[in-house]
């Protein structure tokens, strides 16, 4: 049997039985869906969190801290020696102290994080609005302090800003609160997503005057991914607190795969029950065709000629399914992911992705419904093959 006059014999159910097909098709084409939905969920969760702590430069670097700044003072002299490990490419030191931020003759108390942009970049800090500073007189300010100055994050940007920074020096008999006010007004050139707290980024080289001698944290860039292991080691050694963003995006992969292969039982259960109402309808087809089949057979038909006519049959249904099932899945997650996006943004929050369906799994989808569909048609094309042609034709 040529392949041209396969694919007309199992086109034709399409035509002869069009409502059943239909049910067939749509029954499995919401399973399919419903796997493509709830897998989708999972990756777009997992982008969303990904895409807002990491970049490419954060995955390679380690958050250093001292247990005991007394101690063991994070100071240039220990910068130095960290800047000998094995593996280390860059540092990026944080110090943090009080201040005082001046905008429109509104004034706030503020935390000052003073750092370069190194350590914004090796941390994957991204403003949401507007970029990193790139000049010594410019600034990065969390929403918090935004709405503590009653602005919106797109209205403070690109606004000027004084800031006098809050000095502790001890004294013989107490500790005095020196005022350092800043001589440059600040231009404020980007915006960072944190509600939480009120503070700020100061580049460091703005403060040179002051002579930081001690940091509250360090961003240690490593060569490679293979390096963050030995030199993780190796400032834990030195008696170092040690923490990585890749760790964390490790676990993090391993919880959301757990939750994709939990939500994927469910779209398999839904995927099952279209599967076993597949055999179902090409049971029923064998049935109704049992004196075509005693026909074919009489004019020459192998067996092979007919079990393929039934697998044919099945696959053509069963991608139909899976066509249908990725169209659901595109316009379901459509209109959740925008109706979710409304209520965010009537609440004050951010759009997001939802939902996320990398290529490679919609190409799986398409191979794993062909394989339902075969398995479906399997036994009733088996069946069809070892019918016995005068039997088939004497069928009622």
């Amino acid at each position: 049997m040529s392949f041209k006059y396969l694919i007309k014999l199992s086109i034709r159910s399409f035509v002869r039985r069009p409502a059943r097909t239909f049910l067939t098709v749509l029954a499995m084409g919401v399973g399919i869906s419903a796997i493509l939905i709830f897998v989708s969920l999972g990756y777009g969760l997992q982008k969303t969190m990904l895409e807002q702590i990491t970049t490419e430069e954060s995955l390679l670097s380690l958050d250093v801290s001292s247990p005991d700044l007394e101690v063991l003072p994070l100071d240039n002299k220990m910068i130095s020696q960290i800047t000998k490990v094995e593996n280390v490419e860059e540092i990026a030191p944080l110090a943090i102290l009080p201040g005082e931020i001046t905008l429109e003759n509104l004034i706030s108390n503020t935390n000052l994080n003073i750092c370069s942009s190194l350590y914004l970049k090796l941390g994957g800090i991204v403003p949401e609005y507007g970029r990193i500073f790139e000049r010594e007189n410019e600034i990065v300010v969390s929403s918090a302090l935004v709405k503590a100055f009653g602005f919106t994050e797109k209205e403070i940007l690109n606004k000027k800003a004084k800031i006098k920074i809050f000095l502790s020096k001890k004294t013989e008999k107490e500790e005095e609160t020196e005022i350092k006010p800043l001589e440059n007004e600040f231009l404020i050139s980007g915006v960072v997503m944190d509600d939480t707290m009120v503070y700020l980024y100061l580049p460091l080289e703005t403060v040179k005057s002051i002579k930081i001698s001690n940091f509250n944290e360090l961003k240690v860039k490593v060569k490679d991914s293979q390096s963050i292991k030995g030199a993780s080691e190796k400032l834990t050694e030195m008696g170092f607190l040690v923490s990585s963003l890749s760790e964390t995006v490790e676990e993090a992969n391993k919880v959301f795969m757990a939750i994709q292969i939990t939500l994927s039982v469910f779209g398999i259960v839904a995927l099952i029950v279209a599967a076993i109402g597949m055999a179902n309808t090409m049971t029923v087809t064998l049935l109704e065709r049992t004196n075509e089949i005693g026909i074919m057979k009489a004019i020459g038909a192998s067996d092979k000629d007919i079990r393929n006519t039934f697998l044919f049959e099945s696959a053509l249904i069963a991608i139909s399914g899976g066509l249908t099932g990725i169209f659901l899945n595109f316009l379901l997650s459509g209109i959740l992911n925008r109706g979710f996006n409304m209520l965010a943004k009537g609440l004050g929050g951010q759009s997001v992705t939802l939902f996320y369906t990398p290529l490679w799994f919609l190409i799986l989808i398409i191979i794993f419904s062909i394989i339902v569909g075969l398995i479906s048609g399997f036994f009733p094309a088996k069946k069809a093959a070892k019918m016995d042609s005068l039997e088939a034709l004497r069928y009622k």
